[in-house]
C-alpha cells in the first residue's frame, strides 16, 4: 500500500526543545507508521529559483536562526543522506517535464530536522531535502507534488513542512496586549481543514480570497505553499485524509498538521 504523505507545521525553532502537543503525536505518528526506506522534504527555508536536490554524502545540520538558546545551536539530526535516492528524483521529475537539478553543499535546514527530531528521533531514516521554489502559486507546490506522487508507491516518505499560520509580528506582540491573536489562528486552522475534510480544493487553491484571515495569517505565504506540494504528492489518494492536532504554539503559530492518502 503506498505510504502517506505529510504537511506538517514546524512552528519556531524551539519546537525542537519545546515538544508540545504536536510533538508527542509526531513521535507517535512515527512509530505507527509503516517504516519507509527514505524521506524526502521540501522546506521553505530552502527557497531557490529552480529546483535543487540534496546529493551530497554529507548533510549538515544548519542553524538557520538567530537569537535562540545556545542549546539549540548544539543541536544535530545525523539521519543518513541518500545520494542515490537523489538522483532518482531528479531523474523521475525529468520524466515528467520538472528539470532539477543537483546540490551537494546543501544542509538541512530547521524547516527539515526539527519536526523530523521528533517524527523519528533516532535519526535512523535516511533523508534528503528539495527546494521550494520560489514562485508564490499554491498551483505550482500543486503541480511539483504531483510530479513527486511516484514517490509514495517506492515506500519513500513525502513530508511537506512549513505552517498552518505563520505571522511573525503577532508572535512578537502576543504579550503586549494582543488578545484576539489566537481566535483568528483558530478560525483560519479551523477553515482549512474544513476544506480538506470536504475536499474542496478548488477552494483551497484560492484561499488567500476565501479563507477568513487568511493575509493575517500569511502576511506572505511561503510557509502554507508546501500544504498543497503534500496534497499534490498524494495524488487522487488526497481526499483519504486526517487531521493532527498540534494547538497553537507562541500564540499566533498554528501547529496542526495534516495526512494525505491515509487509505480507508
Amino acid at each position: 500500500m503506498p505510504l502517506s504523505t505529510l504537511f506538517i507545521s514546524h512552528g519556531s525553532p524551539m519546537f525542537a526543545v519545546e515538544p508540545g502537543m504536536l510533538g508527542a503525536r509526531l513521535g507517535e505518528l512515527g512509530r505507527s507508521l509503516p517504516r519507509p526506506r527514505a524521506a524526502v522534504v521540501l522546506s521553505p527555508h530552502w527557497m531557490t529559483r529552480d529546483i535543487r536536490v540534496q546529493t551530497g554524502d554529507v548533510l549538515d545540520t544548519i542553524h538557520d536562526f538567530r537569537g535562540f538558546p545556545r542549546q539549540l545551536y548544539e543541536l544535530t539530526y545525523p539521519a543518513p543522506p541518500a545520494p542515490a535516492l537523489a538522483a532518482e528524483v531528479i531523474a523521475s521529475l525529468a520524466r515528467r517535464g520538472v528539470e532539477a537539478h543537483a546540490e551537494a553543499d546543501r544542509g538541512r535546514d530547521h524547516g527539515a530536522w526539527v519536526p523530523l527530531m521528533h517524527l523519528f528521533p533516532e535519526a535512523d531514516v535516511p533523508v534528503i531535502q528539495i527546494s521550494q521554489p520560489a514562485a508564490p502559486s499554491p498551483l505550482a507546490l500543486l503541480e511539483l507534488g504531483q510530479a513527486l506522487a511516484t514517490l509514495r508507491e517506492q515506500d519513500i516518505l513525502f513530508i511537506a513542512s512549513g505552517s498552518l499560520t505563520h505571522n511573525l509580528q503577532d508572535v512578537f506582540t502576543e504579550h503586549a496586549g494582543e488578545t484576539s491573536v489566537e481566535a483568528y489562528v483558530r478560525t483560519f486552522a479551523d477553515w482549512v481543514w474544513q476544506r480538506i475534510d470536504e475536499g474542496a480544493l478548488g477552494e483551497l487553491l484560492d484561499y488567500r480570497r476565501k479563507a477568513p484571515f487568511a493575509v493575517r495569517a500569511h502576511p506572505t505565504d511561503e510557509h502554507f505553499l508546501p500544504l498543497f506540494a503534500a496534497i499534490g504528492a498524494a495524488g487522487r489518494d488526497w481526499t483519504q485524509n486526517a487531521r493532527i492536532a498540534g494547538g497553537v504554539a507562541h500564540g499566533a503559530l498554528a501547529m496542526d498538521s495534516f495526512m494525505f492518502g491515509t487509505g480507508p
